[in-house]
């Protein structure tokens, strides 16, 4: 069809070349030229234009418009039909292979639960289906599993590589109660038992490790722990190993977690272990606020390159809890969390703090950025917590833009967080806290704006204030507390800093130097 389109539309062409040559040949017949010598005689014989009768000439000049507009129409219609019948290019496009000769590139197919059984009834198990269908993803090297609205009630089930796991508005996957359907894994490496119990630990709902290219996300759909039943039991300790997380991925790299809800987890709701390149973002994280133990809302844990932004986190532990392995363990794992940012987050965590470094930080912690975050109605606003025992570090650490509303302890490090897995720690082994900056730091309702406590083993050193203010529910005279802290306040901070920091102006000129940083103002009495 398309070489008939291109015959049928050049013929008007020719068409459209018969007037221009009619009046072409009546101009070179009238030009004295066209007759060579005689060509004067023949000028008086024709008379030239003026031969031509007005009645005659308006003739010829409607049939040339009437020529024209057929013409025009003719060529329009053609090319009109030469689009019609010209064929869409094919899809996909071909990209380069490794050896440059271009192969076909098929989108990633989409499967939906309901193709696998699933019944989205909040009481058929659809465990068969979810292993079902990722199997069938990892067969095909990737793919996407859209859960439609409903209920999805779900033993564990594991993720694969190349994987989007993708929730519809009204989706909810539940996860059973009954934790005989829950399998049993190993001890995490840098824990050395299952953090609660000894021995093996329940793994998470949503698992996966090993894994490259694992993508969470949806229309907000959400992710249910059913988490009740897990609280009951642990406080009644009838559970003879540690709960497993809502969702846990280990050993994995480039992962996307976007545009959904987790509630109600067992334990951690949002577990990253040993990671690298995580995006978590526009995710809300909920649980009890009260009556939900070690219900943390994200751990990054000894992962590296991890971005945290643009979340809402109510639960009932830390917000957000950057972890790298525990007492010996963890040292001899030597796994770091490094290159963090937590950006533009809203956390309230009434038990616990808004967002911790530690306790369990043996493999390093170093290079974090919390900036553009607003805790309210928490027990603690900003936390690093070790001990003896730890080892490694936490360093270049910086808080910027932190808001802080109704707090009981707003900024806080603690060195004697003494819990241990076992008796083979290693008291001797104490680690470094140094390099830890807050600016902009403001909000109201606060009963303790700062409470650093260094020790004698364990000094922090090189802290940094810069433009502080918070308003305090009882103005006491050391509410901003300080032991064993060497460092430096810059320009104006309120409360009134601890004797143990240097005194600096806007311009960073030493205004005075402290002699006593090694005093101790600790008061846990308020």
């Amino acid at each position: 069809m398309g070489e008939t389109g291109v015959a049928v539309a050049s013929s008007p062409r020719a068409a459209a070349s018969s007037p221009r040559a009619a009046a072409s040949s009546a101009s070179v017949a009238s030009s004295p030229r066209a007759g060579g010598v005689g060509g004067r005689h023949h000028h008086r014989r024709w008379g030239g234009a003026a031969a031509i009768s007005p009645s005659y000439r308006a003739v010829l000049l409607a049939l040339w418009l009437v020529g024209f507009a057929l013409v025009f129409l003719w060529q329009s219609t053609s090319v009109g039909r030469a689009r019609l019948y010209t064929r869409p290019p094919l899809l996909p496009k071909r990209a380069p292979s490794a050896q440059g000769m271009g192969q076909w590139v098929a989108a990633p197919p989409v499967y939906d639960l309901r193709e696998f059984g699933g019944v989205g009834d909040g009481r058929t198990l659809n465990t068969e289906a979810f292993v079902a269908a990722v199997a069938s993803i990892a067969e095909r090297g990737g793919g996407r599993l859209v859960v439609p609205a409903g209920r999805w009630l779900t033993a564990p089930f594991n993720l694969t590589s190349r994987m989007t796991l993708f929730l519809a508005a009204g989706a909810e996957i539940l996860g059973v109660q009954d934790e005989r359907y829950w399998p049993l894994m190993s001890p995490l490496p840098s824990y050395g038992y299952g953090r609660e119990h000894r021995g093996p630990r329940y793994g998470s709902l949503i698992h996966g490790q090993d894994l490259k290219d694992v993508t969470i996300t949806g229309q907000n759909g959400t992710i249910n722990g059913q988490g009740q039943s897990w609280w009951s039991k642990f406080r009644k300790k009838v559970l003879n190993h540690t709960r497993g997380p809502l969702v846990q991925l280990m050993r994995s790299s480039n992962i996307t977690i976007s545009n959904i809800t987790l509630r109600d987890s067992p334990f951690w709701t949002l577990h990253i272990y040993d990671c690298k390149d995580v995006t978590i973002s526009d995710t809300t994280i909920l649980a009890p606020i009260v009556g939900a133990p070690n219900t943390d809302g994200i751990d990054p844990d000894s992962c590296e390159n991890v971005v945290i932004k643009n979340c809402y986190i109510s639960v009932g532990d830390d917000g957000i809890a950057i972890k790298s392995g525990w007492d010996q363990y963890g040292i001899a794992y030597g796994r770091p969390s490094t290159n963090i940012i937590i950006h533009n987050v809203t956390i309230r965590s009434m038990v616990s703090a808004g967002v911790s470094i530690g306790s369990e930080m043996s493999g390093g912690v170093s290079n974090v950025l919390v900036e553009n975050v607003h805790i309210w109605d928490s027990r603690r606003g900003v936390r690093i917590k070790t001990a003896p025992g730890r080892g490694a570090y936490v360093s270049n650490i910086t808080y910027r833009n932190i808001t802080l509303e109704h707090i009981r302890v707003g900024i806080v490090i603690k060195t004697d967080y003494n819990e241990h897995p076992d008796e083979g720690f290693d008291p001797k082994a104490v680690p470094i806290i140094e390099n830890i900056s807050y600016s902009s730091i403001h909000g109201h309702g606060v009963r303790v704006p700062v409470r650093i406590q260094g020790s004698a083993e364990i000094p922090v050193k090189n802290v940094t204030f810069h433009d502080m203010s918070v308003g305090l529910v009882d103005r006491k005279n050391h509410v901003f507390q300080c032991s064993f802290v060497q460092g430096q306040v810059i320009g104006y901070v309120f409360p009134v800093p601890c004797k143990n920091l240097d005194l600096y102006n806007e311009r960073r000129e030493l205004v005075k130097q402290s002699t006593l940083q090694n005093i101790s103002d600790i008061d846990y009495s308020f």
